[in-house]
This record gives structure tokens, C-alpha cells and sequence, in this order.
């Protein structure tokens, strides 16, 4: 599905990145898994249509592109994402902070 003008695949429900894992008013990010280069609304969504070769963003590539705000389509790098205190850097929009309980499946620690 075209999102903000980024291609994003998984279950999703809307136009702004929820999925059918994750859909409350604050679910509204995407995340560009490095071993496929393809934006998903979250783990559970790579692992049912992803490329079944899972892998985490090595920690010297924090400065890619990777997340995407499914509210204004800003793609933040990973350093902007971990350290926006759960809300766009660009529109101020909040995102869910429970997702951080979750790097682990994105982010080399």
C-alpha cells in the first residue's frame, strides 16, 4: 500500500501505518527491516509476508532512514526515531511509546 508516498506492506488497516496487530490512535509508525529494505507496520507483519530472512539495523547504520510517521510521511533515522521521545520530529504527532519495548526486533541493541 502507498502510504504517504512509501511503500509499505503488512496487514495494514489505514493510511497511517496501523496494522491488524497494532491499531490504536498512537500506532502510526513504520519501520524499514534492514534485511529487505521494505517498510512494515511491525515485526508480525515481516514475519507473515516479509522475506523470511529476518535482520536487525547494525548500530553504524543509525544514521539511515528508516522510520517512517504515518501521520505526515517523514522518514526519520533510527537516531531521530530512538531519541524522539515518542512523537515526530517533524509534525509533533505522538507515536506509541510501547514500541520501544520492541527495537530488540529492529535495532542491534
Amino acid at each position: 500500500m502507498l502510504i504517504k508516498g512509501h511503500e509499505v506492506k503488512g496487514d495494514i488497516v489505514d493510511l497511517e501505518t496501523r496494522c491488524s496487530h497494532y491499531h490504536k490512535e498512537i500506532d502510526r509508525i513504520a519501520i524499514k527491516f534492514y534485511c529487505c529494505q521494505t517498510y512494515y507496520p511491525c515485526h508480525q507483519c515481516h514475519e507473515n509476508h516479509g522475506c523470511r530472512n529476518p535482520k536487525v539495523w547494525p548500530k553504524e547504520q543509525f544514521n539511515q532512514k528508516a522510520v517512517l510517521c504515518g501521520g505526515c510521511g517523514y522518514e526519520m533515522t533510527i537516531h531521530e526515531y530512538l531519541l524522539c521521545h515518542s512523537s515526530c520530529p517533524n509534525c509533533s504527532i505522538p507515536f506509541n511509546p510501547g514500541c520501544k519495548l520492541h527495537k530488540h526486533f529492529y535495532f542491534e541493541p
